[in-house]
């Protein structure tokens, strides 16, 4: 099953999409968003379930599904944690500046809790108050769970995954360094996250799932060039029941909470990854790109994103069909609010 929520309010409007991504149909009747349906997903998701299988049968109303329409499918949650399951990514960045890894980065997983009040919609402009931050893109896979109890388990927090999202937790990295050293962690340098305009059930990845993990590229381009086919099954230290655990230590987790796997990073040989054109698989961040660049070469070489700059981010299906629809952002100045 897929959901995605129109431009409408602040909480948006829940439609069903086909899996083709072309017909939507509303789902007003049953849930007036993907929160409230969320909120009783129990008793929600059989009759969304019931209206997918009337979409794809030609048996319910529809309408032409434009991905533009659509804000994030949670265009506001209740909670949105980072984690960082790929320590090859982390690694990399701290090799690139001559600091060591702590060797409990492997044992036990990092998170953020980033702001989730204000989230972007797939094509909205990524808007910077200036572009001599260090604008960059992270993508990501992340989940979407129903209450998750504290004390829950990895083996129990598997059915707690309702949906899986596509992310661009977008980073201003000059900002980042200073934010960091005074050890009360990131604000200023996280911008509003950007999703994807589809969530999708897990039986819909069924065929591409390894444990909780999809086995298919994670395409980003910059500029209409390809930067990045990340594979999300490779090179992952820690799986999303992983972080859904390690973040109900001490507390429950709300319906809508969305949970990050953090930046897809893979390595080559054991080695750093390499850029596409070198025969590798890029990468899933410029900052990545730049700390491979300043290990091999002594200093790094790509740009952060400038005004005019242009990212995309998708995951095509093995039918070669997108599957979350398309992030497609460029960086914008910021609006006057005065006009």
């Amino acid at each position: 099953m897929k959901l995605a929520s129109l431009k409408s309010g602040r909480d948006g409007r829940l439609v069903v999409v086909d899996r083709a991504l072309e017909r939507a149909a509303y789902a007003d009747a049953i849930a007036p968003t993907l929160q409230a349906a969320l909120d009783h997903w129990d008793a929600k998701e059989p009759k969304l379930r019931e209206l997918a299988a009337d979409l794809e049968a030609g048996r319910a109303r529809t309408f032409r599904f434009v991905e533009s329409d659509c804000a994030a499918p949670l265009p506001r949650a209740y909670q949105w944690i980072d984690g960082s399951a790929y320590v090859n990514h982390v690694e990399l960045l701290r090799q690139s500046r001559g600091a060591t890894l702590p060797a409990s980065f492997w044992t036990e997983p990092l998170l953020y809790q980033g702001g989730s009040d204000d989230l972007c919609a797939p094509r909205d402009p990524i808007r910077v108050p200036a572009d001599d931050t260090g604008v960059d893109f992270e993508a990501e896979v992340a989940v979407i769970t129903d209450d998750v109890p504290m004390g829950t388990s990895a083996a129990e927090a598997t059915a707690h995954i309702k949906l899986y999202v596509l992310a661009n937790d977008v980073s201003l990295r000059r900002l980042i360094p200073a934010e960091l050293a005074k050890g009360f962690g990131f604000y200023v340098g996280k911008p509003a996250t950007s999703f994807a305009p589809v969530a999708v059930t897990p039986d819909e990845l069924s065929s591409s799932l390894r444990g909780d993990a999809i086995a298919l590229p994670l395409r980003v381009d910059v500029n209409d060039a390809s930067f990045g086919r990340a594979r999300p099954e490779i090179d992952r230290a820690f799986s999303f029941a992983d972080l859904i655990a390690f973040a109900t230590q001490t507390r429950n987790l709300g319906a809508g909470t969305i949970v990050g796997g953090g930046t897809v990073s893979n390595k080559l040989d054991g080695g750093p990854g390499l850029p596409i054109e070198e025969g590798g698989v890029g990468y899933s961040c410029i900052a990545e790109q730049r700390a491979v660049e300043k290990i091999r070469h002594g200093a790094a070489r790509t740009e952060f994103l400038r005004y005019g700059d242009r990212v995309r981010i998708e995951m095509l299906g093995p039918d070669g069909v997108t599957i979350f629809g398309r992030i497609d952002q460029t960086v914008e100045p910021v609006r006057d609010p005065r006009g």
